[in-house]
């Protein structure tokens, strides 16, 4: 059966100063994850919200295995992109 995973990423952009700052920093981050996991990336709160952003980003697997291993290293990733930014994070399954 199919493992669909959900990992939840709360950002805290103290630079950001304007929407379009903000817009920046989220554009890319979603950019890079798509591009390097092939994952399905989008904001899903705080839209108009200059310093706060609530990014998710989902992966479907055969093996709930492959998804962890996939979240994991897009956690990882993120963290090492934003540094201090990133506040939070969660996974749910579906």
């Amino acid at each position: 059966m199919a493992s669909i995973g959900v990992l939840t990423l709360e950002l805290r952009i103290e630079d950001a100063h304007s929407l379009k700052d903000k817009r920046h920093v989220v554009k890319g981050l979603k950019d890079r994850l798509r591009a390097r996991f092939n994952v399905a990336v989008a904001e899903i709160d705080f839209e108009d919200v200059w310093q706060r952003a609530l990014v998710a980003a989902v992966t479907v697997s055969s093996s709930r295995e492959n998804a962890e291993k996939v979240l994991q290293a897009v956690e990882e990733d993120a963290a090492n992109q934003l540094g201090g930014s990133l506040v939070g994070a969660a996974t749910e399954w579906l």
